[in-house]
């Protein structure tokens, strides 16, 4: 499956900035897929270890960190010289060998000639040990499930995933190809972006069997509780999972402790949430109590909603049927809109790779989504169907006086006045479409 993140690795290995990689993302997302893919097209030759499958692999590690000796041991281990610049390197699960990962400090350093690309799982966890993180001698690379665009491409509907891409302007697209979109869009809330789910469901429109799929990487998820996680914070992260799916069902959204359990605190937690989200299963989107430049200097880490990583796998875990996708909107509708704001989140993380805030005012006020771009702040309020209404986008206007005021919602595409529609289809356009109508 084609995945946006090639260009990236391909501007990496021609980079003259380019350092041993340090690829991040959940587990099945597909880090091991891009990486042999991007070795075998880019590369004369690949060699590839990987340190969960192999754990006597750590050895070659373990007595000296020295790069030249190191290739000779995996020239070995390959079959194969290890020749620098044509021959790619790839650590995979890295995290399962701290000497490892500390390693590509010295290759940064002494053997920099030697391509190495390195792919872990947990690695937020892990690298916080400050023996094994070699700080300041790596490039990060985050990957995620695959985006609308992406499922598009995957779907054979690339036409459509083109004529997206290509949009310069607020003119509608032609109402066929607009109900088109949406259909695909139903789809994509069902299926969600995990490639497996994506990948089967391309050659087989199976409902059933994807959400099967989905259901098998949701207990690999639990299997890594128990394997990764301390014991005394297994039922709390457990408590947290399985709590999302009623967390969103809220008409606020907000993530509330007691509703684990009435005597939950925040610091008994904190540990477990932060487990999640390093892991890469969690997307923390944290309150901003004022619409100003930077957010991250407002924000107030305390209060904050939380989504899944993937739209399909919260279907999965709220128990939905596939019998939602025969009735209409009904998936956009039903769960409170649920779906539509984990969807947005989803692909605004994938796309800018920031930190997502959302912002309430001391009222009833409530923006989903502040993007920073520049020396402008965009506010955008996720719509679940074709309901223009965006009350408290009026309030903010008023209040912070911003360029333009955003939603995303069914309808088509629109810039009236001070407000900008971006059909939820087309969300990857948000906020530079409108920024690249002011030149």
């Amino acid at each position: 499956m084609k995945r946006n993140i090639y260009q990236k690795l391909l501007a990496w290995k021609s980079s003259p900035r380019r350092k041993p990689l340090l690829l991040n993302g959940a587990r099945q997302v597909g880090k091991t897929y891009i990486l042999r893919k991007f070795g075998e097209q880019e590369y004369s030759r690949v060699a590839y270890l990987n340190f969960e499958e192999e754990p006597l692999l750590d050895d070659f590690f373990t007595s000296s960190l020295t790069p030249e000796k190191i290739i000779k041991k995996i020239s070995l281990y390959v079959r194969h010289e290890i020749r620098p610049e044509t021959d790619l390197i790839i650590f995979d699960e890295i995290q399962a060998s701290n000497n490892a990962l500390n390693s590509l400090k010295y290759f940064n350093e002494k053997a920099n000639e030697y391509h190495i690309a390195a792919a872990g799982s947990l690695l937020g966890i892990r690298l916080s040990k400050p023996k094994s993180f070699p700080v300041g001698k790596v490039n990060f690379l985050s990957m995620y499930p695959l985006t609308f665009l992406e499922f598009l491409e995957a779907v054979n509907h690339s036409d459509l995933c083109h004529l997206i891409e290509h949009t310069t302007d607020f003119i509608p697209y032609p109402e066929l190809f607009h109900q088109e979109l949406i259909d695909l869009l139903r789809t994509y809330y069902f299926v969600g972006g995990m490639p497996e789910a994506v990948h089967f469901f391309s050659r087989t429109n199976d409902f059933f069997r994807v959400r099967e799929i989905q259901k098998e990487i949701l207990n690999a998820y639990a299997l890594d509780f128990a394997k990764h996680v301390p014991p005394q914070d297994i039922p709390k992260l457990s408590l947290i999972w399985d709590s999302i799916p009623a967390q969103l069902g809220k008409e606020n959204k907000k993530f509330v402790f007691s509703a684990l359990k009435k005597t939950a605190r925040a610091r008994e937690y904190e540990n477990a949430l932060q487990w999640l989200q390093d892991a890469g299963l969690i997307l923390r989107v944290n309150l901003v109590k004022t619409g100003k430049i930077p957010l991250q200097a407002y924000a107030d880490r305390s209060i904050f909603k939380i989504y899944l990583l993937d739209v399909g796998l919260l279907g999965t875990l709220a128990k939905t049927s596939s019998d939602i996708l025969a009735h209409g909107n009904q998936i956009f509708t039903e769960y409170k809109g649920a779906f539509a704001e984990n969807y947005v989140a989803q692909q605004l993380r994938s796309q800018k790779e920031t930190e997502l805030y959302y912002w309430k005012s001391a009222g009833s006020a409530e923006v989903d989504f502040m993007c920073e771009s520049g020396n402008h702040i965009f506010p955008l309020e996720a719509k679940a169907g074709i309901n223009p209404r965006s009350k408290s986008l009026i309030f903010y206007e008023k209040k912070y006086h911003p360029t333009i005021l955003s939603r995303t919602t069914l309808l088509n595409l629109k810039h009236d006045g001070n407000m900008t529609n971006y059909p939820l289809y087309a969300i990857s356009l948000f906020p530079e479409l409108f920024i690249s109508s002011l030149t």
